[in-house]
């Protein structure tokens, strides 16, 4: 029984009338009894009869041994009344009953729709927070449990035999597993795992449930429901609702939710498995854009180092590498290149001139001729962008190590002797992926034990930092720092040179940044035999 605030109405007026009113009227005496009653209440209220107390309903009998008479409420049978009292002299009370049946029934529709709407709102912002399949999985699983069923499953599609799928019980517990027999154990699931329309659940036999279906502990299934769960143009999985004995099946307002939250689910799920997809194929290609690690090759030591732009993650458009000799050509031919511009446009073009150069070892014994056959590939492509590089041929000789270079628009290498000097290497030459013809100048220098042929890109000297984080490092500050790695092996050099660049740029912005050391044996093997691995080095 409910009660409403407002006040009653009061009158002078020693008899009602209930014979005419347009609704239910019940006039009780001070005493409780009833002194009259209309045909509408009647039959409402069969067992009300005059000089009698009332008895039903209880809602309405309850106002007699209240000292003030209000509008109260409450249901005769199936239907909802509100009673509104006339307060009459001598202390009697004409209650007028008002059917709000529909009303209530529109009121509660209404706030079960907030509520459904509330659930779908909330479902939609926790499978959209992430974008794991798994997780996902059991974040419909677990909502479909708290406000949909008993317990649910969760079954997502796959190319292998046994398919994946979260369980969550009616303890909220969710576990995952795989099976073998879904599609033809569990009536109506194999056409939802193809995305076919859902089978009311009255048509599914809730007895039919596998074991594997029926968590521990659950007991007899008195209902089961399979939603598919749509997808990005193909199925993202079937969810199994599961509900305990004696409980009624499910209603078509239910299956309708599940199937509002079932396609919400379905999305999330497709968009975590298109991430998951695109993911790999972007780890993938990362792989072959990065540059490589480096290591000894016919003694001579190589290291290299890159750091990206501040606006890409992972790749850019600086690059090295280095081909160990073949049988067309006996020497190592280490290559650093700067294609203009950043992240993944100018990556693409770093791929494809380190593939083209793969391509042309055979010519490398000729590094002019090979970058007119790379300057043809660049320009014939649909890439605006250019590039500039420096090709590096080298040979052991005895302890020392010569090296052929030839720039392309590139800054010169440095020379660092192992006394400490720096020199710029005398090479020079047009940049690749402009001009119809380009030129070259090629240099050669010898290394000594220990001594290191240092390429870089322009990402070193013109990273801005500083006291003021607006200075160019530039040259002088690369020579000094190239000065303090004499001696050094070549990963040492690229580190010292890396951390030098990076204490300079601080938290400020920089383009790509690449560094490769090629550095000569400093002494003879005691522990390599062959002269190419790896071993310990007089002094």
């Amino acid at each position: 029984m409910t009660s409403s605030p407002a006040r009653p109405r009061t009158g002078a007026v020693s008899t009602v009338s209930a014979a005419t009113a347009p609704c239910p009227v019940v006039v009780m005496n001070a005493d409780g009894r009833v002194a009259e009653l209309n045909d509408a209440a009647r039959d409402l209220l069969p067992a009300a009869r005059p000089g009698r107390t009332l008895t039903t309903p209880a809602w309405l009998a309850a106002t007699r041994d209240k000292p003030h008479a209000v509008p109260v409420s409450g249901a005769v049978g199936d239907r909802s009344f509100s009673a509104h009292p006339s307060v009459l002299a001598g202390g009697g009370t004409a209650w007028w009953l008002v059917e709000d049946t529909a009303y209530r029934a529109a009121r509660e529709e209404l706030e079960a729709e907030r509520e459904r709407t509330r659930f779908l709102t909330d479902a939609s912002s926790a499978l959209l927070a992430s974008l794991n399949l798994n997780r996902c999985m059991e974040v419909t699983a677990r909502l479909a449990t708290e406000h949909l069923a008993d317990a649910a499953v969760v079954v997502a599609p796959t190319a292998a035999r046994k398919l994946p799928i979260v369980v969550c019980d009616h303890r909220g517990e969710l576990t995952r597993d795989t099976v073998a027999e879904v599609p033809d154990s569990v009536p109506a699931l194999a056409e939802a795992l193809r995305g076919f329309p859902p089978v009311p659940s009255r048509w599914i036999n809730p007895a039919s449930a596998p074991d594997w279906l029926i968590p521990p502990g659950f007991g007899d299934v008195g209902s089961l429901a399979v939603t598919p769960l749509p997808g990005h143009g193909v199925p993202a999985g079937a969810l199994i609702l599961l509900r305990r004995a004696p409980q009624a099946a499910f209603t078509d307002a239910e299956e309708a939710l599940a199937g509002l939250f079932a396609a919400r689910a379905g999305v999330a799920m497709s968009a975590a498995r298109l991430y998951a997809e695109q993911n790999t194929i972007t780890d993938t290609l990362m792989r072959e854009l990065l540059p490589p690690t480096l290591g000894h090759v016919e003694g001579v030591e190589y290291a290299g180092g890159y750091r990206p732009s501040q606006d890409t993650e992972r790749v850019g458009g600086d690059f090295y590498d280095v081909h160990p000799p073949t049988e067309d050509f006996p020497e190592t031919l280490a290559v650093l290149g700067d294609v203009a511009g950043k992240g993944l446009e100018a990556a693409v073009l770093t791929g494809k001139i380190r593939n083209t150069l793969h391509a042309l070892l055979p010519l490398a014994g000729d590094h002019a001729k090979m970058l007119r056959l790379l300057n043809n590939a660049i320009r014939s492509s649909h890439h605006t962008r250019f590039a500039t590089l420096v090709l590096a041929s080298v040979r052991r000789d005895d302890r020392d190590v010569t090296v052929r270079l030839t720039s392309a628009g590139h800054p010169a290498p440095l020379i660092v002797r192992r006394d400490g000097t720096v020199e710029e290497a005398d090479t020079g030459g047009t940049l690749i992926g402009v001009l119809p013809s380009i030129r070259s100048r090629s240099c050669e220098v010898r290394l000594g034990p220990g001594e290191t042929c240092l390429l870089f890109t322009d990402g070193v000297t013109e990273a801005k930092g500083g006291p003021l984080g607006d200075s160019l490092f530039g040259e002088q500050r690369l020579k000094r720092a190239a000065a303090e790695c004499a001696g050094m092996p070549a990963e040492a050099v690229v580190e010292h040179i890396r951390m030098v660049t990076s204490q300079w740029i601080g938290d400020g912005r920089h383009d790509d940044i690449a560094v490769m050391a090629i550095t000569a044996p400093r002494g003879a093997h005691l522990s390599a035999v062959d002269g190419t691995t790896r071993g310990r080095y007089t002094a």
